[in-house]
């Protein structure tokens, strides 16, 4: 395909797409669907290899959120049965944090419910910082509490922080669709923020909440604009007793052309695959690693994720590596121009990068709360519920939603935080 050549030519460039271009490869037939992937993959290999990151998520506090975003189980009014507590103590985080990294994760992502950290609770997580990084060294350490105050981002990047993760998720003509309680605008300024900071900066997108093909590439734009190290596609965990439990709106088919899309308008950043990559995914999976460089291990905020086992025999299965601690992760060009940038300065193509190399913090849809990131839980994973019956002759590119059940991490069960 012409479209698919001049993609792959412009992504080896680090060339920004049309958006006619993007928005074509959401278009493409199901039969194209294999070359989509092997095009993302020519870019994806000409700037990571085969190299697979690892992050690794801890969630620092639970429900309680004071927001209203409808994708999360932790919102305003939410009647989803799921874990709640208050903040882990250092130590308790450390814990937790290590056993990440023993799996092979070479980034935490810290991550805490509600609208924004108080100076406090900025204090609080600078101190879990410092314990973190003590215990496990080498370790890239990423945090996400949601809007940040003047001043914030600054004493984060002291206590150690080397990024920090707020989605955009959707585009700014759709946000008010989604969220009432703050802006759009409030998460552009949030990431300007840490950029300024000098912290790697993270942003990224949920998919399947109903948004148009149009929304999807005003965002990805966005992020693009913005100049993300990292780039966390996220895809609608529906989850029971939130405002979007009935939205099942994606194949593994059109998250596949999400992801190509997403690696196209952002050739030589961090994507990671992230949320709800086990509901919509399921099999295909392992195709998807052809077009991202990132992964989350274990368990999200309040839904099971894959057994960390299984990521690590995938991720060798399909003939990829995991990228160790002592590789940076983004090209060398984005990684040098962090050498001459003040206070670790800026990132990407249209500025310095970070030497952390990639954002962290994705978020699970259902998982997110006022900009955190989803969380995991122990590499190896927990008992999983009964998957709900299988339909018979389904129609191909139909919707499967029936295939997999979500797994909820809830009050009442035996799973504790962080397990």
């Amino acid at each position: 395909m012409d479209l698919l050549n001049t993609l792959v030519d412009k992504g080896l460039r680090r060339e920004l797409p049309t958006r006619e271009e993007a928005l074509a490869v959401l278009a493409t037939s199901d039969d194209e669907l294999l070359d989509v992937v092997a095009a993302a993959g020519k870019v994806r290999r000409q700037w990571f290899g085969r190299r697979v990151k690892l992050n690794y998520l801890v969630n620092l506090k639970s429900g309680l959120c004071p927001e209203d975003c409808s994708y999360c189980s932790q919102r305003l009014g939410s009647k989803a049965e799921i874990l709640k507590y208050t903040w882990l103590k250092p130590e308790e985080a450390s814990q937790a944090a290590a056993a990440g990294v023993a799996g092979g994760a070479k980034r935490v992502c810290l991550v805490a419910s509600g609208r924004g950290p108080t100076d406090r609770d900025v204090e609080r997580v600078g101190k879990t910082i410092e314990a973190i990084k003590e215990q496990n060294e080498g370790i890239e350490v990423c945090a996400c509490l949601g809007l940040l105050s003047d001043g914030q981002a600054e004493k984060l990047r002291e206590a150690g922080a080397d990024a920090y993760n707020h989605n955009l998720n959707t585009s700014e003509a759709t946000y008010g669709q989604i969220t009432k309680t703050h802006t759009y605008a409030d998460r552009v300024d949030t990431v300007e923020k840490a950029h300024a900071a000098g912290l790697s900066a993270c942003s990224g997108l949920i998919a399947g909440m109903g948004e148009t093909d149009e929304d999807l590439v005003d965002v990805v734009f966005s992020l693009r604009e913005l100049d993300a190290d990292s780039v966390p596609v996220n895809f609608l965990i529906p989850f029971e007793g939130t405002p979007l439990a009935k939205e099942w709106n994606l194949t593994p088919q059109r998250c596949l052309r999400i992801l190509a899309m997403a690696r196209f308008v952002c050739p030589d950043v961090e994507v990671r695959l992230a949320g709800g990559r086990e509901v919509h995914l399921r099999s295909m999976q392992p195709l998807a690693l052809n077009i991202v460089n990132s992964i989350f291990l274990g368990d999200y905020l309040t839904s099971e994720g894959q057994a960390g086992q299984a990521d690590l025999d995938m991720i060798a299965d399909a003939g990829f590596e995991v990228e160790g601690a002592g590789t940076t992760t983004l090209p060398a060009h984005r990684s040098d121009l962090a050498d001459a940038a003040p206070s670790g300065g800026g990132c990407g193509s249209n500025g310095g990068a970070s030497l952390c190399g990639s954002g962290a913090g994705a978020a699970s849809a259902g998982d997110e709360a006022a900009g955190c990131g989803s969380a995991c839980g122990g590499c190896s994973g927990h008992a999983h519920a009964e998957a709900a019956p299988v339909l018979a002759q389904a129609e191909p590119g139909a919707l499967r939603s029936d295939l997999v059940a979500v797994r909820r991490r809830g009050a009442g069960t035996d799973i504790a935080p962080n397990a």
